[in-house]
C-alpha cells in the first residue's frame, strides 16, 4: 500500500508541475487563449479543457483499476477472503 501511495504521489506531482505546458501543445488553443480578452473567455476555455480532460482520465483509470485487480489472476482471492475473514 505504501508503495501504490508513493507511485501516486510522484504521479500526482508531475501533474502539477507539468499543468503550464497543457495549452501549448494546440495551436487551436494558444490562439484561443490570446486571443481571450477577457477573464470570461480565458474561465471558458479553463472548463473546456477540464471537461475534454475528464473521460480519457476516467477510462484510463478504469483500466488501471481492472490491471490492478487481476494481476496476479485468481491466485490472490484466498489470501484476501482469509485476511476479511479475520
Amino acid at each position: 500500500m505504501r508503495r501504490l501511495c508513493t507511485w501516486l504521489g510522484l504521479f500526482m506531482l508531475a501533474l502539477a508541475l507539468a499543468a503550464p505546458a497543457f495549452g501549448q501543445g494546440c495551436a487551436m488553443c494558444y490562439s484561443s487563449v490570446a486571443g481571450a480578452a477577457n477573464s470570461k473567455g480565458l474561465q471558458a476555455i479553463n472548463k473546456a479543457v477540464l471537461i475534454l480532460l475528464v473521460p480519457p482520465v476516467g477510462i484510463m483509470g478504469v483500466i488501471v483499476g481492472f490491471a490492478f485487480k487481476y494481476r496476479n489472476g485468481e491466485a490472490q482471492q484466498p489470501e484476501l477472503e482469509e485476511a476479511l475473514d479475520e
